[in-house]
């Protein structure tokens, strides 16, 4: 459990690091399961329709109405995200990574780190210290550079080694700060199920 609170702080961190495109995007996803949220596109922009879905869960939430995102309004924010989370589960990990208790360490190759190579680049354009590589499956010096990187952020023990805490951690960072641009497309309904 202590890799799973590491990888909250590290979230959390990062959440407040771009706060408006975080806020939009928690919103966005708690909009699934509560319809009296507006669908937003996350932007980074507190508009209307920020304020308009600030407000509206507010109201729900029972918290003072002021369109003001404090504290308090944060945390339930973030506190309803999370527990949607929980329900639905984070399957997008578990598909991708081998199971609990594999570790690839520096200088194995495996196919499937084309994956996390190629996420890491991505968010090298978001994060000093993370730094480019070719992804092509080799856990090499620079792969296990970016790998300490975010074990560092995420209050991890600094290995250089992809294990499953860390694949955690990369997977919620590439989501926050990836992924929710792919928010904006029309979900997939056919076949994967």
């Amino acid at each position: 459990m202590k890799d799973s609170a590491a990888g909250q702080e590290l979230l959390e961190r990062e959440m407040l690091a771009n706060p408006v495109s975080s806020l939009q995007y928690m919103l966005r996803q708690l909009s699934q399961t509560y319809q009296f949220l507006p669908q937003l596109v996350v932007d980074g922009v507190f508009g209307e329709r920020t304020l308009e879905a600030v407000m509206r869960f507010q109201r729900e939430a029972g918290l003072p109405v002021t369109g003001t995102v404090d504290q308090a309004t944060w945390n339930a924010i973030r506190d309803a995200w999370q527990a949607q989370r929980a329900k639905t589960g984070y399957s997008r990990a578990t598909r991708i990574f081998p199971s609990e208790g594999i570790e690839v360490h520096e200088g194995e190759t495996k196919e499937y780190l084309i994956v996390p190579q190629t996420m890491f680049n991505i968010l090298a354009k978001q994060f000093e210290g993370i730094t480019t590589c070719q992804a092509d499956g080799c856990l090499g010096p620079a792969t296990a550079d970016d790998i300490r990187w975010l074990q560092q952020a995420a209050g991890l023990p600094e290995t250089g080694c992809l294990d499953t805490a860390t694949w955690d951690a990369l997977s919620h960072l590439y989501e926050i700060f990836v992924v929710w641009d792919a928010d904006c497309v029309p979900e997939f309904t056919g076949g994967w199920g």
